[in-house]
């Protein structure tokens, strides 16, 4: 097991490790649209929400040695169910065909009240 950490994403903000490689795959912790060298939220709009997610999740897997292209599942929580379709516009924006497996759920709460959290489990490339 290797713990991943990485100046390019949000530090943890608790008790986890921003990412984890384990037989061959890297799993990483849930993002929230903290950038990663203000360390503000980045919350205008929801696009502009999930866009900061996505291009954490992307430093994220550029330090574990993958891609968007090798994300196997991916879980996405909402805290309004409303706001679907704009997030699935920006998230679908990152990937071109194989998508990757998913979940969308609307949660109570999420951390430092945000709107959006989303967590991806994907390949390292060897």
């Amino acid at each position: 097991m290797q713990i991943i950490e990485t100046k390019q994403a949000p530090l943890p903000i608790g008790p986890y490790s921003q990412a984890v490689i384990a037989n061959g795959m890297a799993y990483l912790s849930g993002q929230i649209a903290l950038h990663p060298v203000s360390g503000e939220l980045v919350l205008e709009t929801v696009e502009a929400e999930t866009t900061q997610v996505m291009e954490n999740i992307k430093a994220l897997l550029t330090a574990c040695g993958s891609d968007l292209n090798q994300v196997v599942k991916v879980s996405i929580f909402l805290s309004d169910m409303g706001d679907f379709a704009r997030v699935n516009a920006v998230y679908g924006s990152y990937f071109s065909g194989n998508y990757p497996a998913r979940e969308t759920v609307q949660v109570a709460c999420l951390p430092k009240n945000v709107t959006v959290e989303i967590s991806v489990i994907a390949l390292v490339q060897a």
